[in-house]
């Protein structure tokens, strides 16, 4: 059979358009050669860059631990951890309790803690006003002394004051190992306490009110100076 026109006519635009496409795909390539080309040429011609390093500002101890691993600059490290900002830092609370007890444990001529002896007597029949008149005579003395002067105090409050003071001694000698002539009356006061209320008849059938006072007595010795 003889070929159709109409197939030969549509085989040749199917041949013109690859070839068309191929010239295309070439033209590209070409173009994308010589734009590479051109990008090396401008990088060769360019200088090359510096490289910058961001470096941190070292603190002294940084610089003294660094100088101290190169073995260069032992004095400037030397002189960093004696600077004041190295010696700003305030030691921890910790380390000042840890301070605090080896300063008492260590060193015998570290003087050496007072020591108190209390002696308390509470609920004693008498107004506190009347228990200070007394006992502001013998705050300060020493063991004797006050014995001498609550011997010779015409007050019925003297008393239970010179017991108190026997009580104070006995307990500083027997809990303390302390002699009793080497102590002196380091305080001592009273306090008031509760007041017993007691009433008695009056006139025209009336009830008056009574107040019994107490009071609370304390006495502190120490050791003479």
């Amino acid at each position: 059979m003889a070929d159709d026109p109409a197939q030969k006519t549509d085989k040749s635009s199917e041949e013109e358009a690859k070839g068309a496409g191929k010239g295309a795909t070439e033209a590209k390539a070409t173009t994308a050669k010589a734009k590479a080309a051109e990008k090396a040429e401008a990088t060769e011609q360019r200088p090359p860059k510096k490289a910058t390093t961001s470096r941190k500002p070292k603190t002294p101890k940084a610089e003294a631990t660094a100088a101290a691993e190169t073995g260069v600059g032992k004095e400037a490290a030397e002189a960093a951890e004696k600077s004041p900002a190295a010696q700003k830092k305030t030691p921890s609370s910790r380390t000042r309790a840890r301070d605090k007890a080896e300063a008492k444990t260590s060193g015998a001529d570290a003087p050496s803690e007072r020591v108190f002896v209390h002696a308390n007597a509470k609920y004693v029949r008498t107004s506190a006003r009347k228990a200070r008149l007394v006992c502001d005579h013998i705050r300060g003395k020493t063991v004797d002394e006050a014995f001498a002067i609550l011997a010779h105090t015409p007050r019925h409050v003297a008393e239970d004051w010179r017991k108190l003071l026997q009580s104070a001694v006995a307990n500083a000698e027997h809990n303390h190992e302390l002699l009793g002539d080497d102590l002196r009356i380091a305080s001592v006061k009273a306090d008031e306490g509760p007041t017993l209320k007691r009433f008695r008849p009056r006139a025209m059938g009336r009830a008056t009110k009574i107040r019994k006072r107490t009071s609370h007595l304390t006495i502190s010795l120490t050791p003479k100076d």
